[in-house]
């Protein structure tokens, strides 16, 4: 047990009735984190997520295989005989693009994976603050219900 529970335990239930009305006030509605996420999203924010949605997907891999298969293909049996090869091999210039392509692409992803772990601890904080108000419900049923038996007690000694 925790310290905040035992402090819980402590108070007396009017206590901590007026605790879990002072809550309830200030929560108001449950919100919505998929609608925050969508809505609170910058340009930037929106591209990144965009570029680690393409980058990340098996569509995006294949095409990219197949392109560096042609590349080689293309500058190796076509071009390379004719002496034309317009990157022949070691295909140094294709190197150069890959090196590019990674230095761009990787911050790119780690800010959408960010903004996901920022989205993730919303989505910690919404949950949390759902099962306070369950709690808090909870309680608020259960001392209805030791009201009733105590109601219901009376009436059989009656």
């Amino acid at each position: 047990m925790n310290l905040a529970e035992k402090q819980w335990k402590e108070l007396t239930l009017d206590e901590r009735q007026r605790i879990a009305d002072i809550i309830l006030a200030e929560a108001g509605e449950v919100r919505n984190v998929n609608a925050e996420y969508v809505e609170e999203r910058t340009f930037g924010q929106r591209s990144a997520d965009a570029v680690a949605k393409v980058a990340g997907s098996w569509s995006f891999i294949i095409i990219f295989l197949v392109s560096l298969l042609m590349w080689a293909f293309l500058n190796t049996e076509v071009l390379g005989p004719r002496h034309q090869a317009f990157d022949p091999y070691p295909y140094v210039f294709l190197n150069l693009v890959l090196s590019m392509l990674a230095a761009i692409q990787a911050p790119i992803i780690m800010m959408s994976q960010n903004r996901q772990s920022a989205r993730d601890r919303l989505d910690a904080e919404v949950d949390h603050e759902v099962n306070v108000r369950a709690e808090l419900a909870i309680q608020k049923v259960h001392d209805s219900l030791i009201n009733l038996e105590q109601k219901i007690e009376a009436i059989k000694q009656k």
